[in-house]
């Protein structure tokens, strides 16, 4: 294993996908609006994405929660499923998912491979000594630096996920291909129904692994978080507010249904629909972009915000006063 600074690593949610020819470009698209979604959610440290290479044929997303509670509340969320039903005619077939929530993280930009098992509970003590003897064998190969073995998170997924990692794409295909590697496969014949997923070196240091620590990308700024709540508060307000006038409510009953109705709005339509597209890459900017990337966010605020004072201008004031 790899020796250094070590910082505490979080739930790393790993989801490959493949994607319909032609339809890279907009799945990417859509992809950055998940993913800005997800810095809403408690606990969101950072999301990434990665496209096909010759080593990694999928398309490959990371998305790290500071807890496996916190990355459990977005993977099940009725936003992600939202944004799932309007991306899947992008899709081509089903997507993979693991779950990895241990470990310390490296700065080595290095080939991870993810392994997942089912494992029969009979067969957890037998299945721990195969994977023991497995590492045995793959760190005698060249350009090995490490290896962890998840166990199954109740309410997330039921597979045994086995992460491993070299140093080069040479390297690891030395190990796949290898003699000794079908010898050990073979003595752990009843574990074979497993799926292996290469991700390529450009998430090197996203993956739960104990060696050098690097920090993951910082959550969206407090400010711009607010301001994007703002700006899709103020429609959703004011028309609920338009559509409920006509039944006289009291004040009471009227702030009641209308902060009801306005959380599952904001939640399933203006969110995902309006401010995300707008705003999505604004939200997730680095610290060290330049600064006129912030202020193209801010004015793309202003000038939302302004669009809508004058279109409620004139509908509650020249078209229809309120009662």
């Amino acid at each position: 294993m790899d020796a250094g600074k070590n910082v505490a690593a979080a739930a790393t949610a790993i989801i490959g996908q493949k994607v319909l020819p032609g339809m890279d470009r907009q799945f990417e698209s859509w992809q950055e609006d998940l993913n800005a979604a997800a810095a809403y959610y408690p606990g969101f440290l950072g999301a990434e994405i990665s496209p096909p290479t010759p080593l990694q044929p999928d398309w490959v997303i990371v998305y790290r929660f500071d807890s496996v509670a916190h990355l459990q509340a977005w993977i099940n969320s009725a936003t992600r499923q939202t944004y799932l039903d309007v991306g899947a005619k992008y899709f081509d077939g089903p997507a993979t998912q693991q779950v990895v929530s241990s470990g310390t993280q490296s700065l080595d930009p290095l080939v991870t491979v993810v392994v997942t098992h089912r494992v029969a509970p009979n067969q957890v003590d037998d299945f721990l000594a195969w994977q023991h003897r497995l590492v045995q064998e793959e760190s005698t190969f060249e350009g090995f630096r490490g290896t962890e073995l998840f166990r199954p998170i109740e309410g997330l997924q039921e597979e045994w996920t086995t992460l491993y990692r070299y140093d080069t794409a040479e390297h690891l295909d030395a190990w796949l291909t290898s003699s000794r590697r079908q010898e050990v496969l073979a003595e752990g014949a009843k574990f074979s129904d497993f799926t292996l997923h290469t991700i390529d070196n450009s998430f090197g240091s996203w993956f739960a692994f104990e060696g050098n620590g690097k920090e993951a990308p910082p959550p969206p700024s407090e400010t711009r978080t607010s301001l994007a709540v703002w700006v899709g508060l103020y429609p959703t307000v004011v028309l609920l507010t338009l559509a409920l006038s006509p039944l006289h409510l009291p004040l009471w009953i009227g702030l009641l249904v209308g902060n009801l109705l306005s959380s599952f709005i904001m939640s399933f339509l203006t969110m995902p629909y309006y401010v995300h597209p707008m705003l999505g890459r604004w939200l997730r900017q680095q610290p060290d972009a330049p600064a006129r990337a912030g202020l193209r966010g801010l004015g793309v605020v202003a000038v939302a915000m302004a669009f809508w004072a004058v279109v409620f201008y004139l509908v509650t004031v020249r078209l229809w006063t309120l009662p």
